[in-house]
C-alpha cells in the first residue's frame, strides 16, 4: 500500500500522478500534509511539488484530452470535496493507459463523476458572480467577502477585471482564508492573518472601515428595491430557485433595512 502526501496545489497533485507512474507503485490514497496521518502499514510517499514534472504530466492529459475534459479536471480539484484526489488520479490514469478517449467512457463512474463535479462547480461560479456585492471602504477600496461552497475565487477573477476595471477592488474567501486584489492594472491573490481574529472575522470588515456614504447608497437601493418589486407577482419557490437564501447574505436587499 502506498499513501502519497502533497502540499495542496495542483501542480502538486500533478506531481504525485508523475511519480506514482516513474514508481510504479500507485497510491491507496492521496492526502494533503497538513491533513495526512502517517499509516503505520504501507509506504507513506512525500511528494515535493516539481513544476517540471507537474507540467509534462498536463502537456501529456492535453494531447489526449478536449479543453473541456482539461477544464473539468481543474474544476474537481476547486471542488476540494473528499476524495477529489484521487478522482483526479484515477482520471488521469485511464487517460494514459487507454489508446482510446476516454471522455465518454461511462463505464468508469469517475468520468461521470467529474463532469457532474464540473456542473456543480460552474454553477457556484455563475452565482458568485452574480451575487458578490461589493462595499465601498474609508480608503476607497470596493471590497467584498464571500463563503462559496467550493474555491472559485480563481474563476471568477477574469469576470471582476472586465467589469470592475477602473477601480480598485478586493474579494475575500472567509472560508478559505484568501483573497484576490486588483490595483488597477494587475490582480494578486492575498492572505489577510490577524491572530486576534477568529477564522470567521478573518476578512470581514467592521462598520467603522467602510466609507462615509456607504450605508446611504445601501439605502438607497433597498428602497429602490422595494418601489420595483411588484407584490402580486411575487413567486417565492421561483425567487429561492434562482437565488437560495444561503445568497442571500451578499444582497443588499435581503437585510434589515436601514434608517
Amino acid at each position: 500500500m502506498y499513501f502519497y502526501t502533497y502540499d495542496g496545489s495542483f501542480e502538486g497533485l500533478l506531481t504525485v500522478v508523475f511519480e506514482a507512474y516513474e514508481r510504479k507503485a500507485w497510491p491507496t490514497a492521496i492526502e494533503q500534509e497538513h491533513l495526512a496521518q502517517p499509516s503505520m502499514f504501507g509506504e507513506n510517499i512525500r511528494v515535493v511539488t516539481d513544476e517540471q514534472k507537474a507540467s509534462r504530466v498536463w502537456q501529456g492529459l492535453q494531447r489526449k484530452l478536449s479543453a473541456a475534459a482539461l477544464e473539468s479536471l481543474y474544476y474537481t480539484y476547486l471542488w476540494e470535496q473528499a476524495g477529489f484526489e484521487r478522482l483526479i488520479f484515477d482520471y488521469a490514469r485511464l487517460v494514459f493507459d487507454s489508446a482510446e478517449s476516454v471522455e465518454g467512457n461511462y463505464t468508469a463512474p469517475f468520468i461521470l463523476q467529474v463532469q457532474q463535479i464540473y456542473k456543480q462547480v460552474h454553477r457556484e461560479k455563475h452565482r458568485m458572480e452574480a451575487f458578490v456585492r461589493f462595499q465601498k471602504t474609508a480608503d476607497g477600496l470596493f471590497y467584498a467577502s464571500v463563503s462559496p461552497d467550493f474555491n472559485v475565487l480563481p474563476l471568477i477573477v477574469r469576470h471582476f477585471e472586465k467589469r470592475y476595471a477602473d477601480q480598485r477592488w478586493a474579494i475575500y474567501d472567509t472560508i478559505r482564508r484568501y483573497g484576490v486584489y486588483y490595483d488597477l492594472k494587475k490582480t494578486d491573490f492575498v492572505q489577510l492573518e490577524n491572530p486576534g481574529l477568529t477564522p470567521k472575522q478573518q476578512g470581514v470588515l467592521k462598520a467603522s472601515e467602510y466609507d462615509e456614504n456607504e450605508t446611504k447608497y445601501q439605502l438607497l437601493w433597498q428602497v429602490y428595491f422595494d418601489n420595483v418589486n411588484i407584490p402580486e407577482r411575487k413567486n417565492p419557490k421561483l425567487h429561492l430557485r434562482h437565488i437560495p437564501k444561503r445568497y442571500w447574505k451578499y444582497l443588499s436587499e435581503k437585510q434589515p433595512r436601514l434608517h
